[in-house]
């Protein structure tokens, strides 16, 4: 005979030869010949050193057992003291009751969306990461829900967790500020076969999300393969001197002829210019000799005028002159002043009109 001894929060199960027999609770039991008895702690899982089904025909022992099977696309959330612990998968597993308060939260996988978890800072615990997929949608973005490449729903700025399964779940996101595209170096000739290079750009937003993604393909090369059709079409009607006193009209009518192209791709155009008009090597040689040559005509004609207008004074001067002799003398006086300044030393004597002597001076001197 052996006495032993089951202490409060643990549990005895008791064998012979190898074959359970019973379950001993808190208490001194005698254990019989061949008799020998395994502890448990029941605060913890239990681990069964034979068979489960062979345990679980005790009526008893099964009593004391939280039994939870769990099936291939299942998992069970096990939570204790209101705490979440573990998570369980397929198969069978066994925990004491009493002393632990333990629920359990049991998941269908086959499902995709979440709805057994309400606290939105367990779906980051690590434990659970592995089984859930987790999509971010921007504050300036939205997106389309594909379920098994069949459309679900327009998603809106957030994060979203879906149970990871055989099930095929997409998003496709679109960007819903104000874009810019870029239709730069295109190389075109114009009404009167000048080769010129331009970069023109659009202003755009994505309006209709579903008909961007889901009735086009490439709805931004599409709008950009619009954008270069009509420009070429609209250069290839005007000459070099009217593109570039035109760029303004032409980026409109572009503008105003891609809006219904726009509109079947989800888009709304917002504005189109060019940038940049770019003439080719020997195009710009050309445009640089007619600048010059322009400049150089324009000077000339200034030059003439300047020429027409002085010796239309002089002539006006001479005519007053010629009728006021007092004007006439002042005149000479003028000229001498200007003569004088260009001489160092002048001796004249006093028995004369100073401005005759000289005059007489200069004109020896000449």
């Amino acid at each position: 005979m052996k006495r032993v001894r089951i202490h409060t929060g643990k549990v005895g199960l008791v064998f012979k030869n190898g074959n359970y027999q019973k379950v001993l609770t808190e208490g001194t039991y005698w254990l019989g010949f061949r008799q020998h008895v395994l502890i448990y702690n029941i605060t913890e899982k239990f681990h069964a050193s034979v068979a489960s089904e062979i345990l679980l025909q005790d009526v008893t022992l099964t009593n004391m057992l939280d039994v939870i099977d769990i099936k291939d696309n299942e998992i069970v959330l096990l939570f204790e003291r209101g705490n979440f612990k573990t998570v369980l998968e397929a198969g069978q597993h066994l925990y004491w009751k009493g002393l632990v308060e333990r629920t359990f939260t049991r998941v269908d996988l086959n499902t995709t969306a979440i709805t057994e978890i309400n606290d939105k800072n367990l779906l980051n615990d690590y434990k659970l990461t592995k089984y859930i997929r987790t999509f971010e949608v921007l504050e300036y973005e939205k997106a389309i829900l594909l379920i098994d490449d069949k459309f679900e729903k327009i998603l809106t700025s957030g994060i979203y967790h879906f149970w990871r399964n055989a099930t095929n779940i997409k998003i496709s996101k679109v960007d819903m500020r104000q874009l810019q595209l870029e239709i730069a170096g295109q190389e075109l000739l114009t009404k009167d076969k000048a080769a010129i290079r331009i970069n023109f750009y659009t202003q755009y937003k994505v309006t209709d999300v579903k008909k961007a993604i889901l009735d086009n393909k490439d709805f931004e090369k599409q709008l950009y393969i619009a954008m270069q059709l009509k420009l070429r079409a609209f250069v290839g009607n005007y000459t070099l001197d009217e593109l570039l006193d035109q760029k303004e009209d032409i980026a409109n009518a572009v503008f105003e002829n891609t809006k219904d192209a726009a509109e079947n791709l989800g888009i709304n155009v917002l504005y189109c210019g060019i940038r940049d008009v770019i003439l080719t090597g020997e195009m710009k040689d050309i445009m640089n000799q007619v600048l010059i040559a322009q400049k150089k005509a324009q000077a000339n004609i200034i030059t003439r005028r300047e020429e027409t207008a002085s010796t239309r004074s002089l002539l006006n001067t001479a005519k007053l002159m010629e009728e006021n002799a007092m004007l006439y003398q002042l005149k000479e006086m003028e000229y001498v002043e200007k003569i004088a300044d260009k001489i160092g030393e002048i001796t004249v004597a006093g028995n004369g009109g100073v401005v005759k002597q000289l005059k007489d001076i200069f004109s020896v001197n000449k």
